[in-house]
């Protein structure tokens, strides 16, 4: 029977990426090679080469620098030397589903007088890899496949807590980074300055899309938008992206026929792959249509930007949110509260059922008149300037086809860099519109989601 005949009945691979099990002659050196694997539980993987296979075993743990530490290590079955290039992720309900980072690899060679024993044990070796060194013994303990990993005192024990390396040496990618198949995350220009004072690289904004990704994409996923891009940062020249390009091959593409009858293909992200391939191309602001891709003939949001005059207090912006507020609960129309990252704030309102263009305008345009002809020295309806001075605009013009708002968590590229950040109703009189910054938002992803009953729109 094959070493290798369990690995590969374990395995189908149809849907696996695993290579499949053969047998290889060994070179020169014997290569080993530690794998963080996410499956069931969090564990790691230590696998040593051997007459043609990988010795495999699973270290719940993980190994310890720390000779006192005798961590459990559980034999598996043989592995294919080529297992030791692996990284990825194993679908979900095949053997061993989960993520795969390829954690640490090298050379391993058996202490001189010691041949190891794979089967009764010790195996006392020697490490020679980026991050896991020097003398180590696996005792086998009185049940079959049951280990223990020990680390030998020398110039390298108590030499590094393992915990803090979390990326791969193969990739340099995070667990989550693997998950979402984010490939390093083709980043072009990483330490490209876009603000010199704090100091913003593009690879600062590119960490921060992907550590919001999970609150952000459920508001823009599937949803036509438009982008801001800056290839030469915050002080250089700045453009409106909103059509698909062709190099985009994580986006997707919807064409609409205008008036003219003239066809323009726009796009839409899919995944936190767009998201990022958008970053990339230096888009860091997000704009969102109120419609999704698949029906762009009724609005699913009307989204409300208090716009005050420059003269209005901050005081009366707020006064203005709670008035729009009243008004939208009194119709018990259910709504969220964000800043926009600019000098106003932003109310979204989710829609139920079918709602056309028209309809969704003509609800958003009564609203603002209605706080018009309510309090018509506070605010008004109409866009032009003369018309705001000491007061409030209650833009409701966005709620159109092809309108755009800007998106939860997107950045504001301003005189600082901010964020439309997503905040309690009890947080308005506590937060500035352009207040929240990178750090601070993703000190708040930490804290419950006040859009928690908004998971997507």
């Amino acid at each position: 029977m094959s070493k290798l005949s369990e690995y590969n009945k374990k395995r189908n691979f149809n849907k696996t990426k695993e290579p499949i099990g053969k047998s290889k002659k060994k070179g020169n050196k014997l290569r080993f090679c530690a794998q963080h694997h996410i499956a069931k539980k969090d564990h790691y993987d230590l696998r040593l080469e051997w007459n043609g296979v990988l010795i495999s075993w699973a270290v719940p743990k993980g190994p310890s620098y720390n000779p006192k530490d005798k961590r459990l290590a559980i034999m598996v079955e043989d592995h294919p030397i080529d297992y030791r290039n692996f990284e990825g992720t194993i679908p979900k309900g095949e053997y061993g589903g989960g993520t795969v980072m390829l954690w640490d690899k090298g050379y391993w060679e058996p202490i001189k007088g010691n041949k190891p024993d794979f089967k009764e044990g010790p195996v006392k070796f020697i490490l020679k890899g980026k991050r896991l060194k020097g003398k180590w013994t696996l005792v086998k303990l009185k049940s079959d496949n049951n280990w223990l990993l020990i680390k030998d005192e020398d110039e390298y024990h108590l030499y590094d807590d393992i915990n803090e390396f979390n990326t791969s040496i193969k990739t340099d990618r995070t667990m989550e980074e693997i998950a979402n198949n984010i490939k390093k995350i083709e980043i072009t220009s990483p330490d490209k300055i876009i603000y010199k004072n704090p100091k913003v690289t593009k690879m600062d904004i590119i960490n921060y899309y992907q550590k919001v990704a999970k609150h952000m994409l459920p508001f823009i996923q599937n949803r036509l938008f438009s982008t801001i891009r800056y290839p030469n940062g915050a002080n250089g020249d700045k453009f409106y992206k909103k059509h698909f390009e062709n190099i985009h091959k994580f986006l997707g593409k919807k064409r609409i026929s205008s008036n003219s009858d003239h066809q323009n293909d726009y796009y839409y992200i899919k995944d936190i792959n767009g998201l990022i391939s958008e970053v990339q191309m230096n888009s860091y602001e997000f704009h969102i249509w109120g419609c999704h891709a698949n029906d762009l003939r009724h609005a699913d949001i009307l989204v409300f930007d208090l716009d005050p005059d420059e003269h209005l207090s901050l005081a009366k912006l707020r006064e203005g949110v709670k008035d729009l507020k009243s008004i939208l609960d009194e119709y018990k129309l259910e709504s969220f509260l964000k800043t926009s990252g600019g000098k106003g704030y932003h109310i979204v309102v989710p829609l139920n059922g079918k709602v056309t263009w028209k309809n969704a305008r003509m609800i958003a345009k009564n609203i603002a008149k209605l706080m018009e002809t309510k309090w018509p020295d506070k605010y008004t309806s109409n866009m032009k300037k003369e018309r705001r001075k000491r007061k409030i605009f209650i833009d409701w013009v966005r709620n159109t086809k092809g309108a755009t708002s800007v998106a939860p968590y997107s950045l504001r590229v301003r005189k600082k860099l901010t964020v439309s950040m997503p905040i309690s109703w009890n947080d308005l009189d506590k937060i500035k519109p352009d207040e929240i910054t990178i750090e601070q938002a993703l000190k708040r992803i930490k804290r419950r989601d006040p859009w928690e009953n908004l998971k997507s729109i």
